[in-house]
């Protein structure tokens, strides 16, 4: 399937430094980078007032970009409880902002967005960040590394598109057949 024009907003949560970028696909595997950048909330603030700036940020950049598509990082532990529950009041927020707009999300952990970019899930930061670097054509490396991890996210949903497109298409029909059947057997149940 043809994905090229898609634009997709890969977000990298986090609620001290959020990860935010933009891509559009080309033809193949061909990606052109529209914007990137961190938004950045103090960590003394009440979580409520990090929440809305946060809200505020993605809502301008989603207004601004028009993506297409979402693809954020999946939470998994990590050993520090506070961190992923801050983390996770994000991405409800991050996520709600995309639903809002009808924006469909698509989540990746960590070990599936290396192992499409550099082809090992277990790449560290460094390696990803040149594996961006170079598939982008971008003159220097995005920093900081969130910006380099949002920008990997949006890089795996698009080569991950064509094959996602496929199975919703394939469910589509399914559900089709499913409810041609289920009609056709409750017109046999009326004779």
């Amino acid at each position: 399937m043809d994905i090229s024009g898609l634009r997709v907003m890969g977000i990298d949560p986090g609620l001290t430094r959020c990860g935010l970028s933009v891509v559009q696909a080309g033809r193949g595997r061909s990606i052109l980078p529209v914007s990137v950048g961190v938004v950045r909330t103090p960590s003394g603030a009440e979580l409520t007032d990090r929440l809305k700036r946060l809200n505020v940020a993605v809502r301008e950049w989603m207004a601004d970009y028009s993506p297409d598509v979402v693809a954020i990082e999946r939470l998994f532990e990590r050993g520090n409880v506070s961190t992923v529950m801050h983390t996770a009041h994000a991405v409800g927020v991050l996520v709600l902002a995309a639903a809002d707009r009808d924006i469909p999300v698509h989540m990746y952990t960590p070990s599936e967005v290396k192992k499409a970019i550099s082809g090992n899930g277990r790449a560290d930061k460094k390696q990803m960040t040149a594996m961006i670097t170079r598939i982008l054509g971008l003159t220097e490396a995005p920093k900081p590394a969130d910006a380099a991890d949002a920008l990997a996210l949006a890089v795996c949903h698009c080569w991950r598109a064509p094959a996602i497109m496929r199975q919703e298409a394939v469910a589509q029909a399914s559900r089709e057949r499913a409810a041609q059947r289920g009609r056709g057997s409750t017109q046999l149940k009326g004779i």
